[in-house]
C-alpha cells in the first residue's frame, strides 16, 4: 500500500533589504525546483513574499533553507499561518522579481512601512469584536471586491475601492466617517496592510491599527465564527472552506442568481477571466461568461477556455485553425452555432466585464 503523504500550503513575506534580487531569484528558484516544491514566490528589493506547497521532506528542507540563509531567516509567522493541504496546489514552482510588493500607486520603503508599526495581534481582534461595541471601531478590508464578497470578519466594511491602487482616492471619505475610531484593517497574509497603514496614518487616521498576520493566522488559530464566509485564497483551491459545521457560514451571494454559495471561478472569456462567485449550476448554465459582453466577445473572438461541462474544444479548433486558416470561417461558425444554441435562452445580471485587478497577498 502507497505511504500517504502530507502537504502543507506555506504562506509568509519579509520585509528586508535585498541588495542583488535578480540573483535571488534564480537561487530560490533552483532550490525550490530541486526539491519538488510547487508555488509561486516574489523577490524585491525590500521584501520576499512567498506561497508554496509541499510534502513533509519538502518543507522541512525549505524551512532549513530559509533558516540558513542570511536574507530569509527567522520569517515571522511561518509556522502557524501553515495550513494541511491534500497535496500541491499549484501547477508548477515559479520564482519571480516584482519592484513592488502591492502595487498601491505609491512607494514605501521598508524602513516607512516598519515605522508605520501600530499592530494589533489576533488575540486583540478576537476580544474586540467579541466584547466591545462595534459602533467603537472600524474593521477595515483592504483586499478586492470579490474577496470580501466571498468572506470577512463580522462587522468589516470593505475599503469600497473596485481595485486596491484606488485607495488613495477613498482616504477622505475614511475621514469623514472614521475619524472618531479605531480603525483596524486587514487583509489575507498581512502584505497589504503593511502599505495601507503606511498610507492611512500620513493622510491623519492615526489611531489606525493592522491585523498582524493577517487572516491567515487568525483563522488558523480561532474556529469561533468570527470569520464569515469562505476565504479566498490565491492557489488551486481559490476558495478556503473557514470553520466547522458549527461555526461556518456561507455569505457569498452567486453573480447570477444570488444564491448563497462558497464557489469562486473565472469567467471563461480568457481576457477577461475575472474571478467570481457563483452557484455551480447556473455557472454551468451561463458557459462561465460573467457577462453578456463576455458571452458576446466569446462568440466573434472564440478565446474560450476549456471546461468539462462543455463539450467543445475550443483549444483544439484554435490548434486546427493556425494549422489550416483556409478553415477559419467553417470553425468559427461551428463555435458561433455551439455557444448560440448553448445561451438562447440565458439572461445575464451583468452587461459589462466583471474583471478586477488581481492583487496577490
Amino acid at each position: 500500500m502507497k505511504k500517504e503523504e502530507h502537504f502543507k500550503l506555506l504562506t509568509f513575506y519579509k520585509f528586508v533589504d535585498v541588495e542583488n534580487p535578480q540573483a535571488e531569484v534564480e537561487d530560490h528558484l533552483e532550490f525550490c525546483t530541486n526539491i519538488g516544491m510547487k508555488g509561486r514566490i516574489y523577490i524585491g528589493n525590500e521584501w520576499i513574499s512567498s506561497t508554496v506547497t509541499g510534502n513533509v521532506g519538502q518543507i522541512k528542507a525549505y524551512k532549513l533553507y530559509l533558516d540558513n540563509h542570511q536574507l530569509w531567516k527567522d520569517i515571522p509567522d511561518i509556522d502557524i499561518k501553515a495550513s494541511p493541504v491534500d497535496g500541491h496546489k499549484f501547477p508548477r514552482m515559479q520564482v519571480k522579481y516584482r519592484e513592488e510588493i502591492v502595487v498601491l500607486g505609491q512607494k514605501y520603503t521598508k524602513n516607512e512601512v516598519e515605522a508605520a508599526g501600530n499592530r494589533m495581534s489576533i488575540e486583540e481582534l478576537k476580544n474586540m469584536i467579541d466584547n466591545e461595541d462595534p459602533d467603537s471601531y472600524v474593521i477595515l478590508d483592504m483586499r478586492n471586491n470579490h474577496e470580501y464578497e466571498l468572506g470577512h470578519f463580522k462587522w468589516a466594511v470593505p475599503a469600497n475601492t473596485p481595485t486596491f491602487r484606488e485607495l488613495e482616492k477613498q482616504i477622505e471619505d475614511y475621514k469623514k466617517d472614521f475619524w472618531d475610531k479605531k480603525i483596524i484593517s486587514y487583509c489575507t497574509g498581512g502584505i497589504r496592510c503593511e502599505k495601507s497603514t503606511v498610507m492611512l496614518q500620513r493622510a491623519g487616521l492615526k489611531n489606525t491599527y493592522q491585523l498582524d498576520g493577517g487572516v491567515v493566522k487568525y483563522i488558523n488559530t480561532y474556529n469561533d465564527g468570527n470569520w464569515l464566509g469562505n476565504l479566498y485564497v490565491f492557489d488551486d483551491r481559490v476558495s478556503q472552506h473557514v470553520g466547522d459545521e458549527n461555526t461556518h457560514t456561507t455569505i457569498g451571494k452567486c453573480l447570477y442568481s444570488w444564491k448563497k454559495t462558497d464557489t469562486c471561478e473565472n469567467c471563461r472569456y480568457s481576457p477577461c477571466n475575472a474571478r467570481i462567485i457563483v452557484d455551480t449550476q447556473e455557472y454551468e448554465s451561463h458557459m462561465g461568461f460573467c457577462s453578456s459582453e463576455c458571452s458576446e466577445w466569446a462568440l466573434e473572438g472564440w478565446l474560450v477556455k476549456d471546461m468539462d461541462f462543455d463539450p467543445m474544444n475550443y483549444k483544439r479548433e484554435r490548434i486546427k485553425m493556425k494549422e489550416h486558416p483556409e478553415l477559419t470561417e467553417e470553425i468559427m461558425k461551428k463555435i458561433r452555432t455551439h455557444l448560440d444554441e448553448k445561451l438562447q435562452w440565458v439572461e445575464f445580471n451583468h452587461k459589462e466585464t466583471q474583471k478586477e485587478d488581481f492583487i496577490m497577498d
